[in-house]
Order: C-alpha cells, then sequence, then structure tokens
C-alpha cells in the first residue's frame, strides 16, 4: 500500500505523514543531543540520516514515491537533491 498512495484514504496518508515527520524530528533531535556524549558521533550519525529519511518519507505519503522522486530529481531541484543525498551517505 506504501507504494501506491492512491489506494490509501486521505486521513490515513496524513496520518502517517504525521507519524513519520515527527518520527523524523524526534529522531533528529536525539541524534543531536547524542552528539555531545562519549562516543556519541555514532549515534549522532544514525539518528540524525533515521531522521532524515524518516522526514523525507513523510512526504511520500502524501505525493506517493513516485511522484516525490519525480519531483526530487526535477531539473531545478537536481542539485539540491544530489547534495542532501550525499550529504547523508557522507555522514554514515
Amino acid at each position: 500500500k506504501v507504494l501506491d498512495a492512491s489506494t490509501l484514504s486521505f486521513g490515513t496518508r496524513v496520518r502517517w505523514f504525521a507519524i513519520c515527520f515527527v518520527a523524523g524530528i524526534v529522531c533528529s533531535i536525539l541524534g543531536t543531543a547524542l552528539l555531545w556524549l562519549p562516543k556519541g558521533i555514532k549515534l549522532f550519525a544514525v539518528f540524525y540520516t533515521l531522521g532524515n529519511i524518516a522526514a523525507l518519507a513523510s512526504t511520500c505519503f502524501l505525493m506517493g514515491p513516485l511522484k516525490q522522486l519525480k519531483a526530487m530529481f526535477e531539473p531545478k531541484r537536481l542539485i539540491a537533491t544530489v547534495v542532501m543525498l550525499v550529504s547523508i551517505l557522507l555522514l554514515l
């Protein structure tokens, strides 16, 4: 069902968007807080990356994954998309 957002009701899509978006924010904040612990850099990398992926995935529930990927790789957004994806990979 996740691969085809049109099969989900609007309420379900909004609910999962909110859940993923909030989880993304929580993971990102938690990762940033863990950065200050000893050996926290690894935890930061994992939680911050999970947070970014969850926040990015949240919009898949509103738009659908294929439509989102098409929008992300439009010429006007291509550089930003590549920089974001490379940054996530380099963080890990």
